[in-house]
């Protein structure tokens, strides 16, 4: 049962810890009030005690300032009458006496427990401004000291801490303590939820001025474990519900799997041939190897068909029939008996409620969407089928291809654990792409997402971060979405790249599939247009890249070669009247001298001199000829499209808008201690070098 802790028993947790609270008691009378203020020494603040007010100011329940005997044993009056006629419903427990502090930088540090990934400790500007101001950030619990100094310098306030404008600096490293001690409080004790607020900083030291617990059994988010699933490579595929009738689903997924090089098995009773290919009344009748049954029936219908497919030997269902946890309990309930025969016969399940799975490099397409994406290098997991259905439409002119893309659905058995790291074991996979609207097994995700971004970039589309999208999540998808915030906490310390859009997350995820990760922020801007150089200035600047000074032995080789009136800096104004052979002996000096520089983004825009394609196959040379991260922002319309297509088949993304290439970069650059190699041949074969 979940009680509230008063405000002693608070303090005593507190102190237990180690983390400093004011010296205070509890009178048992006015007089008392009186005589415990003497004893602590003015001056001294009364606070009601009542385990129904948090904010306690707004009902009278503070009076600060207190210098004399008389005062205290007034205000001990006052707080209990203006309490009453404030809260009548309230229970007050009494008033406590407390030694009143001087001023300080007021922080709070709270703990609450997500329903996705479980204990999370937060730390953030505080006081009466904490929801005003915003300024706070999450770590998943417990949390080490370095990670503390990491939030603490990542809040808007730690300018004032440092010291700022004359003050002097503060006590960071007891603010680290406090909030390492709260967390160990928060992991070693039945607490569900605590905040402490304000926690008061000064020169020297620390203090807990007010706190807030509430303790008892804390709900364990559920985890289970299960054998790692790795994605089919089926050589027969039966559809359940396949229909001749172009209105059903049944019949836009056989239609789509026709192209496949395996077997496909329609079932139905209705018919003896689908589509011209034969059908069965079960797929207990396939007389074939079957790998993987996509399911599109009615509901009530889909736990004796996955009892079959288990009966079958058929290791993957994949259900995209609706009618499951996103519609109640009823469906709840239908949603676990599939489940139960899934388990019990060893199927795995993906969906249920979900728009299906795209294999492309092995010509599946099992899925009701028209569209089949060409093969490619990225993996792409969405909880949402219309987000897939776009995607998939977009990615045709986009030229963008890739090597799964798998609808999650209800997330009933396979989630987003499970299929981030299926499709990240697949070879043709360099990055991966997700689109979260909720993750069930936070703390598995956590764990599968740190072992994948060891090896290569994932970066996800969180939504849900407003009231409304929350609301909309939860209807859409039958499930509670997480806290933004927390969401963000998890994918960071994960090394999960979060982007704001769609479009930032391809931008990011091609990039990175086609050049890994920076060894550092150290970039150069090659460009034959002064202007665009200016506002590369300005983008580097906003998104947290560097443009270091050109060593003397680069602006050398360049003076050999370049124009007088080339600026000699960073970025490079080339002049933009020499073509592409200019940009080419650019690119040999740049190549000859890459320990000075980790990222190099090329600039160019139309002009009477300039061949676009001739470019184009340039800046893939210098990409292939070194180990560094390469950027293509050819600017323009029409002209460029020729070479935006080489760029294309050569796994190079380009870059439209210059602010887009430094927004990306800045993205990748987020995640400290990125390894993976570059890969810029879209056969997969490494260039030797």
């Amino acid at each position: 049962m979940a009680r509230r802790l008063s405000e002693a028993e608070g303090y005593a947790l507190l102190a237990k810890y180690g983390i400093r609270v004011p010296k205070h008691e509890i009178p048992a009378s006015r007089a008392d009030a009186g005589a415990i203020a003497e004893r602590i020494g003015y001056p001294v603040v009364l606070k009601v005690v009542s385990p129904d007010i948090v904010h306690k100011s707004d009902v009278g329940g503070v009076i600060t300032g207190i210098k004399g005997r008389n005062e205290a044993e007034n205000a001990y009056d006052a707080i209990l009458a203006s309490v009453a006629a404030a809260a009548p419903g309230a229970g007050i427990d009494g008033v406590i006496v407390e030694e009143e502090l001087p001023q300080g930088l007021e922080f709070i540090v709270g703990g609450t427990t997500d329903p996705a990934f479980g204990r999370v400790i937060a730390v953030g500007a505080g006081g009466v401004l904490v929801e005003l101001l915003g300024d706070t950030t999450f770590a998943l619990a417990p949390v080490s000291g370095e990670r503390i100094r990491e939030m603490v310098r990542g809040l808007k306030a730690y300018p004032l801490v440092r010291g700022y404008r004359g003050s002097p600096p503060l006590d960071e490293e007891a603010l680290v303590e406090a909030v390492l001690a709260a967390s160990r409080l928060f992991t070693g004790e039945e607490i569900g939820e605590f905040d402490i607020n304000p926690l008061i900083l000064y020169e020297e030291g620390a203090c807990a001025v007010d706190a807030r617990f509430i303790a008892g059994e804390t709900p364990e988010v559920p985890r289970e474990e299960r054998a790692p699933f790795t994605l089919p490579a089926p050589g027969g595929i039966a559809i359940v519900g396949a229909s001749s009738d172009p209105a059903k689903i049944g019949y836009a997924i056989l239609r789509n799997l026709l192209h496949f090089r395996g077997q496909v098995f329609p079932v139905n009773p209705k018919y003896a041939r689908v589509i011209g290919v034969p059908a069965y009344p079960s797929v207990r009748e396939i007389p074939g190897e079957v790998e993987m049954a996509v399911i599109a029936v009615p509901a009530p219908l889909v736990p004796g068909i996955v009892e079959e497919c288990g009966e079958r030997g058929i290791g993957l269902a994949v259900i995209v029939s609706a009618g499951f946890r996103e519609t109640g309990d009823e469906g709840r309930r239908l949603e676990e008996e599939v489940i139960r025969a899934a388990r019990a016969h060893g199927v795995r399940v993906l969906g249920p409620n979900c728009l299906g799975l795209m294999l492309p490099h092995l010509g599946i397409n099992a899925t009701f969407d028209p569209i089949s994406p060409k093969p490619g290098h990225i993996g792409f997991l969405s909880q949402s089928g219309a987000v897939i259905t776009t995607v998939a439409d977009w990615s045709v002119q986009a030229g963008v291809g890739f090597s799964a893309v798998v609808s999650v659905g209800n997330q009933a058995d396979l989630g987003f654990p499970d299929l981030l790291q299926a499709v990240a074991g697949d070879p043709a996979t360099r990055a991966v792409i997700l689109y979260v609207e909720e993750i069930r097994d936070g703390r598995r995700f956590y764990e599968a997402a740190r072992e994948v971004t060891a090896r290569l970039p994932v970066i996800a589309v969180k939504s849900g971060a407003s009231e409304r999208g929350k609301a909309a999540a939860s209807s859409h998808t039958g499930s509670l979405a997480g806290s933004h915030a927390v969401y963000a906490a998890a994918f960071r310390e994960a090394g999960v790249i979060l982007a704001e859009s769609l479009e930032e997350a391809f931008q990011v995820g091609e990039l990175l599939a086609s050049e890994g990760y920076p060894g550092g922020d150290r970039c150069v801007v090659i460009s034959g247009a002064g202007g665009f150089a200016v506002l590369a200035s300005d983008y580097a600047e906003k998104y947290g890249v560097s443009l270091p000074t050109l060593p003397d032995e680069i602006c050398r080789d360049l003076d050999a070669f370049l124009p007088p009136l080339w600026n000699r800096a960073n970025p490079m104004d080339i002049i933009g009247d020499g073509g592409a052979g200019r940009y080419a002996k650019v690119f040999d000096v740049m190549i000859e001298h890459q320990e000075a520089w980790d990222i190099a983004v090329v600039v160019t825009v139309p002009s009477a001199v300039l061949n676009p394609v001739e470019i184009a196959h340039e800046i893939v040379r210098f990409s292939k000829k070194t180990g560094k991260m390469v950027v293509p922002s050819l600017l323009g319309g029409e002209s460029m499209a020729a070479a935006v297509r080489i760029l294309k088949d050569n796994c190079l993304p380009n870059f439209p808008e210059i602010e887009d290439a430094f927004r990306a970069i800045g993205s990748a650059l987020t995640i400290p201690g990125g390894k993976r190699e570059k890969t810029p041949a879209c056969d997969g074969e490494e260039e030797e070098r």
